[in-house]
């Protein structure tokens, strides 16, 4: 297992995505040029599968490509990534804020606090002290 460093640089804003407004149809996870984000699955018994996509907020490094992709400046249409409108960008000072309205399944939030809400938090710090 490579052994992790630390960050180098912490970017201005990080994306977040609202799990409520996700399907799980993977685009993002598809043009992320660091491959943060992964697709969450969980099985809600008879009622099918709930399914969204989830930034790893360490990874991330605020280049919006999941939110739209970049445009040459003679074109005047910007291609927007993600059809639900779900992704957006965050700045690292305010991440554990919005983090913790995430929304999806209240208790995947709850299990899971410690590493979405207290990474935010960390990385939110470093920025308002760096």
């Amino acid at each position: 297992m490579a052994k992790k460093k630390p960050r180098k640089k912490l970017p201005k804003s990080i994306a977040v995505i609202n799990a409520d407004n996700c399907t799980g149809c993977e685009s993002c996870v598809e043009v992320c040029p660091v491959d943060c984000i992964s697709l969450n699955e969980r099985q809600m018994g008879v009622r099918g599968v709930q399914a969204w996509c989830e930034v790893d907020f360490e990874r991330c490094v605020g280049c919006e490509v999941c939110v739209h992709i970049p445009k040459k400046k003679t074109d005047p249409y910007e291609l927007t990534v993600c059809p639900w409108d779900a992704i957006e960008m965050v700045p690292t000072e305010q991440l554990a804020v919005v983090v913790a309205q995430i929304g999806g399944p209240p208790d995947y939030l709850e299990e899971n606090w410690d590493r979405l809400v207290g990474t935010a938090q960390h990385l939110a710090e470093l920025k308002a002290g760096g």
